[in-house]
């Protein structure tokens, strides 16, 4: 059964893309613990990151260092902080969260919701960073 990363992959879902190449998908998440909170994902369906091949695991985390570089010059007040939590979805992926204290990346706070146009104000900050 595929994951809901798998069927954002195929767009089969929508999502707001920050970055794309043929193995990994950058994307904002839909549940954000603050904005600019991404997810960067391998294309391959592989539930826990560390049963990735040792050059696909070089690869996500050289592909998340590319989105971090983005988000640092979209938040340049904040840091970007990683997480690889691997319970909420079965398909592999990190967390870029972008945070001004250690709070900002509870996984127990309360999610943000964001309207459409709010999303695409995200990403284009992101994007034209």
């Amino acid at each position: 059964m595929s994951s809901i990363f798998t069927k954002i992959i195929q767009n089969e879902i929508p999502s707001y893309k920050i970055a794309e190449d043929d193995s990994h998908l950058a994307f904002l998440d839909a549940m954000p613990l603050v904005q600019g909170h991404t997810l960067v994902i391998p294309k391959q369906e592989t539930d826990f990151i560390f049963d990735l091949e040792s050059e696909d695991h070089k690869s996500l985390w050289s592909f998340a260092q590319t989105v971090a570089k983005k988000l640092e010059r979209a938040y340049p007040q904040k840091r970007i902080a990683v997480a690889v939590v691997g319970l909420e979805v079965p398909h592999a992926h990190i967390h870029l969260i972008p945070i001004s204290s250690m709070g900002d990346m509870n996984f127990h706070n309360e999610r943000l919701r964001f309207s459409d146009s709010e999303y695409q104000e995200i990403q284009n900050l992101i994007l034209n960073s």
